[in-house]
């Protein structure tokens, strides 16, 4: 299962844009590997308070959102689709971009995490 964790600034959160990247990172997944794995994403949208994030040991005042895609390794590896985790930076920070406006372009993070077979579980069994 796809699954997104998103660390923004609490302040980009105002209760209007939430349902945009939800449903933005959702149809970047299902544009890259289908609506079998769009249905299945998830997404977290995480606030944080802008004097809990640094830079370089500092406090910063930055907009930049951190995105993590996390899901089984072998998705990334599918022969149908060679060029999965480019195609995911790409579709992920565009859908960053669209919700939260084009000049958060420059500044998105993006990290795909892949999980070894194995190491998940649904309801208390490995998956």
């Amino acid at each position: 299962m796809p699954h997104f964790t998103v660390h923004i600034r609490e302040s980009a959160l105002d209760g209007t844009v939430e349902p945009k990247l939800i449903s933005a990172l959702t149809d970047a997944v299902g544009a890259v590997f289908g609506e079998e794995l769009r249905r299945l994403a998830g997404v977290d949208l995480i606030g944080i308070p802008s004097h809990r994030r640094g830079l370089g040991g500092v406090p910063a005042e930055t907009d930049a959102p951190l995105v993590t895609l996390s899901m089984r390794e072998a998705a990334y590896h599918l022969p149908a689709i060679p060029d999965a985790p480019a195609r995911l930076v790409a579709t992920i920070t565009d859908a960053m971009a669209d919700a939260l406006g084009e000049d958060i372009r420059k500044e998105v993070i993006v990290t795909i995490v892949g999980v070894p077979d194995g190491r998940t579980g649904i309801a208390g069994t490995v998956a």
